[in-house]
This record gives structure tokens, sequence and C-alpha cells, in this order.
């Protein structure tokens, strides 16, 4: 039987009830649909981090951090003291596996600390209806993109069922999952010109201390009108931001490999 086209992204987990499908493959409504989804997965991850994590911590420290200004906010982000509280953070006797989850915190950490001073989401809203049929009788999480036309080939398939043994952080790395797949192919849809981002910050190499608050100058003053459509301007600041935190060492988004290493490990 063939696939015919489609987006689509359903959850059913306790009061978590979300599910729609696209099935216009046009590029701009492709865009405005998965950056809905990537707003939804990025909200619910840290509810599933709380069995191996004290999120309720994470904010505290993230509403400290949060009065700095964006630069002193960040490099108090990059500090060697922030990643200290956040390993007393972490419900992991295991130096090794403590550090994957350590990683994680971090990007919980940005998102949510950045969330106060400079869009980290996209503007379109997180999907919260039933629309269409739930695949699955069980709770699940359950994302699958298919288009094949001319240069697009995106297959992708992002699916766990959730009983009584699944770990809850197995459901936020894959949502982690899903959030990294669209963050590589929305620039696709969007018309982002993530080379022309890149390039904007590429003057910076291994940036330090001093220089983080060079970097922030370069993200305020960063012309999203020359890097995408007008539709996408603001996702492409989103972009600009993720760009500028990789030269930092930072990262804006839950590295779903790092949560992948440690239920691997555990």
């Amino acid at each position: 039987m063939k696939v015919g086209d489609q987006i689509v992204f359903t959850a059913h987990h306790g009061s978590w009830k979300v599910a729609d499908r696209l099935i216009d493959m046009e590029d701009e409504k492709v865009a405005h649909f998965i950056a809905s989804i990537s707003n939804t997965v990025n909200a619910k991850i840290p509810e599933y981090l709380t069995e191996v994590m004290n999120v309720a911590g994470i904010m505290s420290l993230a509403e400290e951090i949060g009065r700095k200004d964006l630069s002193d906010a960040i490099v108090a982000l990059k500090s060697p003291g922030t990643a200290r509280k956040l390993g007393a953070l972490i419900f992991e006797e295991d130096k090794k596996l403590r550090k994957h989850l350590v990683d994680v915190a971090k990007a919980v950490l940005v998102r949510e600390v950045l969330s106060k001073k400079v869009p980290v989401e996209y503007p379109e809203e997180p999907l919260s209806e039933v629309r269409i049929v739930f695949p699955y009788t069980e709770d699940h999480v359950n994302f699958v993109a298919f288009h094949v036309s001319g240069k697009t080939q995106w297959r992708a398939v992002r699916r766990l069922i959730i009983d009584d043994k699944t770990p809850m952080a197995d459901v936020a790395r894959l949502l982690a999952s899903i959030n990294e797949s669209i963050t590589l192919k929305l620039p696709v849809y969007a018309g982002i010109d993530v080379k022309g981002i890149d390039s904007w910050f590429g003057e910076f190499k291994k940036v330090k201390k001093a220089e983080i608050p060079a970097v922030v100058e370069k993200y305020r003053h960063f012309p999203a009108e020359n890097h995408a459509p007008d539709p996408f301007q603001e996702h492409a600041r989103v972009y600009a931001l993720r760009k500028a935190l990789e030269k930092i060492g930072l990262s804006l988004d839950v590295p779903a490999k790092s949560l992948e290493k440690y239920l691997e490990k555990k």
C-alpha cells in the first residue's frame, strides 16, 4: 500500500490528548504545521523529566538567572557554577550517567531562562485539539512525516507506545528527537537561509567568556528580513539564537542523544 504524503502528530497520555494531520503539503503550510508540533513537544519535555531530575529546582534556578540582562544571563548559563548547581538537581549517583542528564538539564534551563528575554518558540500556537482519530488505543506519542516530491525527501517515524514500564525519560527522549527532526527540516519548507545565518556568526570560533557579549550583540542585530521570507522571519530569529548559543557552547534544544545514552546504560 502506497503511503500518501502527510505529516501526522498524535499524543495520548493522561490528560494530554492531541491529534492532527496535514495532507496539503504546500511548503508554507508544512512549515507552519511542523513549527506547531515543535512548540508542542518542547513545552511537554520538562514534564517527562521529573523522575530523573528536580525540574522545579531547575525552574527556580531559571528565575534567579533570568533576573540578569541577556548577556549576563548567558554568561551565567555557561559558567561552571551553574553546571555544579544543575548536577545537584540530578537524581543519579553514577557520574557518567549524571553527565548525560546534566546536558539535558542545561538545555531545559537555557530555554527557560531565554524564554523570558527573547523568542525561543516559533510564533505558531502549539497543537491542543484532537482533530483526527487516534491511530492506537494505547497511550502513545506518534510522529510521522512522509513527503517525497522532487528534491524533497522526508521520511520520518518517531513512535512510542507508553505503558506502566515505560520510563518517563524515554517519552522525553522521543519528544526531543521529534524536535530535532523538525529543526533540520523546517528551514527547507520555510525558505530560511541557514547557511547565511551560519555566515552571520562566522567570525566567532571557540568563544571565550569575554567574547560572549559580542556574540549576543551580533544576535541582537541579526537582520532576519535578509534570511527568510516575510512569514518566517521570526522563525529565522530562533535559528539565529540557536546558532549564537552553539557558538558559545550552549544548546537551545534538549539533546535526544544524551537521553538515549542515559537510558541505554541505566
